[in-house]
Order: C-alpha cells, then structure tokens, then sequence
C-alpha cells in the first residue's frame, strides 16, 4: 500500500455490538475463506468501494479471487462490511488497521469483529501521527533512525500481546523505507526482525516494496520460515537503483503485475516452500490504460498462474 493521511488516519466508526450470535451466524455464511485462489488488497478498489461496494466486491469474486483484505478507511458500517463480504462470497482473514492512528485496543476490537485472523499495520509509526500534514508524516518515515525502529518494534510487541488475548495475529507489512541502510550498515527492517517477538509478530511480506527498496524479497522468505504467513503482489518498472524514500518516483514505477521487472515468480516459489498462507494482489494506482478492476482482473491471471 502506499500510504496517505486519508488512508491511515481514520477509525472505524461501527458498534462494538456486533458480537456473539450474529458473528457465529455470518462466520458460518462465510464457510471456506478461498485460500487456494489469490486475494485482493480492497485499497486497489477504494474508489470503487465508495461508490458500489456490493457490485465491487461481485466483480472481484467474478474475476475468481477467493477472499479480500480489507482497509478500514473503507469501513464505515462492520456489520455490513462482513455481511458484504459473505453475500459476495469472499472470504477476509485479514486486514490493514490504523495502528499508531487510533487506540489499539479500539482497533483490536473492530479486528475482532470484522472476522479476521490477522490484523495488519500498513504503516506503524514510531510516535503518534499529527493529523493533517501528509509531508511531515512522509518525511518522518522517510528519516526513520535506529531508535525509531527500536521503538516500532516495542509498539509491534506490545500489539501482538493484545491480538493474542483476543485470538488474532498480528502482522507487520513492509514497504521500501525499511531497508535504507543506517550507521553500521543495518536496516531497519534488520532491526524490527532482531527486536520484535516471532510469536507475537508475524510478516506480511510485500515482494514488490522490498525489491524496489533493495532487498531480496525469496531471501528473507526463506530466512524467515513460519514467520511469514502473507505475501504481497506488487510490480515495478525498475528497481535500481534502491528507492528508500515515500514519494512520485516510488509510486510511479508500478506497473501491472509480470509487467515490471520485481523478482515476484522466485518470492512465490520461497514463500510456496515457506508455508505462506494467503497470496495478495497490493497494486497501488494509477492504472495506466485500465479500469481498477481491469487492473484487477490483469494481476489476478498473474498471481493465479503461478498458483497453478
């Protein structure tokens, strides 16, 4: 995902209600959450969702993916969100949340009710975010220091505890930032792995961000084996050199997925091998010639190639 104020500043706005008998009922509507189909960021759509969220969602289950992963800036209604989901028949076990954004414990508990397993940050800052300076925030991920991972990965701990008591995961989503090289050659995605806890934070891996960061996205699958239990679909036109910073030059690289030139068959072959659960289109705007859901349809005969 590529990340903006609108995007990450938010709270879902639904009751805390819905619970008990009415979330047994609908997770029997759901039934199989199609994991052996790829699965959709609901972000790619956003524009869609807003305007037509049931036929959006119709059309994604008519390409063939078997399940989203919801953004909560999306949400505005959980109940119906869920129940929109299962009308579709499309499973959701997983979510991006507005950790850093809003109280954990709020966010823990619209996780908990939308119905899946993982809960996800997209972004989690290392301090609380000041509302309504997107440049600030941009440049405080692009200048993140040692320290501030350090403490990223304390928030990320302490997150995990949380989803833990509730009987959620959490799961922690990279872009490139994290790998820009700090004093003695580490990254900060070296220093999130070394600190935070493999039982209480596990990885969502998006191969793309960390190919255009400068990683090897089937490397740090492989090294990571059992941590990583999502994976992330992204394509860019180049990755050289490294871009490590928030900005046009990023985002305007992206391109449909076998398009580009991110290593994406060799980090799904390693995370196949890795035991990875769920595989996840993540193509951020603009869709250069193509509808969202042409785009959609596009990344989807890609992912489920390599599937097959």
């Amino acid at each position: 995902m590529d990340p903006s104020l609108t995007r990450r500043s938010f709270a879902l706005r639904s009751a805390a209600a819905f619970a008990g008998a009415q979330v047994a009922g609908l997770t029997r509507l759901w039934g199989e959450d199609g994991k052996s189909k790829p699965g959709v960021q609901l972000y790619m759509v956003r524009a869609e969702m807003s305007k037509d969220p049931a036929g959006t969602l119709a059309a994604l289950a008519g390409i063939g993916y078997g399940y989203v992963e919801a953004f909560a800036l999306g949400i505005k209604n959980i109940a119906e969100a869920r129940k929109m989901y299962a009308d579709a028949g499309l499973g959701c076990p997983s979510g991006h949340f507005g950790f850093g954004t809003a109280d954990t414990e709020k966010v823990l508990d619209d996780a908990s009710a939308l119905g899946v397993h993982y809960a996800v940050s997209s972004v989690l800052p290392p301090e609380p975010l000041k509302s309504g300076d997107m440049a600030a925030m941009l440049q405080m991920f692009n200048h993140l220091t040692a320290d501030d991972y350090k403490r990223m990965a304390a928030k990320a701990n302490a997150i995990g505890e949380s989803a833990k008591k509730r009987g959620l995961e959490f799961a922690y989503h990279n872009h490139h930032v994290e790998f820009r090289k700090l004093d003695g050659g580490r990254t900060g995605y070296d220093i999130l792995l070394k600190e935070t806890d493999p039982k209480l934070v596990k990885l969502e891996v998006d191969a793309g961000w960390m190919a255009a960061g400068g990683a090897n996205p089937a490397a740090l699958i492989t090294a990571n084996r059992g941590r990583v239990r999502l994976m992330h679909f992204k394509d860019f036109s180049t990755t050289k050199p490294p871009i490590n910073e928030f900005g046009p030059e990023a985002s305007g690289n992206i391109v449909d997925l076998g398009a580009g030139v991110a290593p994406l068959k060799a980090a799904y072959s390693a995370a196949h091998k890795a035991g990875v659960e769920y595989f996840i289109v993540d193509h951020d705007p603009p869709f250069r010639g193509k509808t969202a859901l042409e785009a959609a349809k596009v990344d989807y005969g890609y992912v489920a190639g390599l599937m097959a």
